[in-house]
């Protein structure tokens, strides 16, 4: 397991208060894990609920990788959780500030040191009423493009059934699975050399978005709707919790979550 002795005495830590919170409120289905690359790389998971960086860090903690999140900089004043994030040396990243390119420098350090940096790529809980990928933001793409190094879709699907999107309390029984699934890294070979504009992130940006939607629809064993919902068209906010008026129609904050 890499890392610094430090970072991993707090991942240590850490995973030996979550996972047995986190093995008792889930049963686990990890698949593909062997796929993942030697070397550094950017992992871009799915992002339905707020639990979900514990659920994916604990599938990756669990083969042996210390997962590096890209997380926004409200969290770092949270405390004991901003102690814990500058302990385990996660990325803080302040939204629309030329700051974020900061951040992506530290990242570009992190890939270079054959680490793990997992962004997601929606920037944000989906806003899709079914809880589908949506639209993606390109900051995954730049740091691959960037650095050269390869981007995994992570899928994942059952967290929402434990904790709903914008819920405010988990549902403990019956007891769910989980399911993480990895994919095969996305070609971007024929986009990396080519000068880092508009046009290329957002094609770059597409087949990570296309990828990871394909992962998620294996794991739901159903079709994703044809186009990928986009915030702005909808009157919603492109980061942050959504207001009451924002969510969309069939959220519900006591629902166990979509199981579709």
């Amino acid at each position: 397991m890499k890392g610094q002795p430090g970072q991993r005495l707090v991942f240590g830590v850490m995973a030996g208060i979550a996972r047995p919170l986190m093995n008792l409120l889930m049963a686990k289905t990890w698949t593909g894990f062997e796929k993942l690359p030697e070397g550094g790389f950017i992992a871009c998971p799915n992002h339905v609920t707020e639990i979900d960086p514990v659920v994916v860090g604990h599938a990756f903690y669990n083969h042996g990788r210390l997962p590096r999140y890209l997380a926004k900089e409200s969290l770092f004043k949270v405390p004991v959780l901003g102690n814990a994030l500058r302990a385990s040396r996660q990325i803080p990243v302040t939204r629309s500030s030329s700051s974020a390119n900061g951040s992506l420098a530290v990242a570009r350090e992190v890939l270079d040191a054959g680490d793990v940096i997992i962004i997601y790529p929606e920037g944000t809980l989906t806003r899709d009423p079914h809880e589908w990928p949506m639209r993606g933001r390109t900051g995954a793409a730049r740091l691959a493009l960037q650095t050269g190094a390869p981007v995994v879709p992570i899928a994942h699907w059952g967290a929402q059934q434990v904790l709903p999107r914008y819920g405010k309390s988990l549902k403990i029984l019956p007891r769910k699975r989980v399911r993480v699934l990895v994919g095969e890294p996305v070609d971007l070979s024929d986009l990396r050399d080519l000068p880092l504009t508009r046009s290329v992130l957002d094609e770059a940006t597409t087949r990570i978005m296309n990828a990871l939607t394909a992962q998620v629809a294996s794991l739901r064993g159903e079709t994703p709707p044809p186009t990928r919902w986009d915030p702005s068209e909808h009157g919603q906010s492109s980061t942050g919790r959504l207001s009451i008026d924002e969510k969309p129609a069939d959220d519900d904050d006591t629902a166990g979550g979509s199981t579709r």
